[in-house]
């Protein structure tokens, strides 16, 4: 049956500035990238550590999402990382607003949250 997920899709309303953050800042690496004349966008696929990826597309005219952070559909993005204080910092020296660290209730592990350009709730969860 299902044995992981294989990709994330994120559409963006700036593909340079999305580029730039997922490749720079999260530092994920480029398998494809590809611009689609007939479409006027562009598709980049990214790959994690652990081979899962995002892909990145832009559309123009794209609706801006409805509502933060409880709009309908997929809620956050979360990765799995070995220090939530180290990530956190690192993202922090970038630029980037992370929130304060919480622990989950349940399984006590760290967490928090920061926004990719679009305003995307991405999640630090320690693994």
């Amino acid at each position: 049956m299902l044995k992981s997920i294989h990709h994330v899709a994120i559409i963006c309303s700036d593909y340079e500035k999305s580029k730039h953050f997922y490749t720079s800042i999260l530092k994920l690496e480029i398998v494809a990238e590809n611009y689609r004349a007939e479409r006027d966008s562009f598709k980049l696929d990214l790959k994690l550590p652990d081979g899962g990826q995002v892909e990145l597309f832009s559309f123009p005219n794209s609706p801006a999402r409805p509502s933060f952070p409880e709009a309908q559909g997929l809620r956050h993005l979360a990765f799995c990382v070995d220090s939530v204080e180290e990530v956190s910092q690192y993202l922090t020296n970038k630029g980037i607003d992370v929130e304060p660290i919480r622990v989950d209730e349940f399984t006590n592990k760290k967490f928090t949250f920061f926004s990719d350009p679009d305003g995307l709730p991405l999640e630090l969860y320690q693994g």
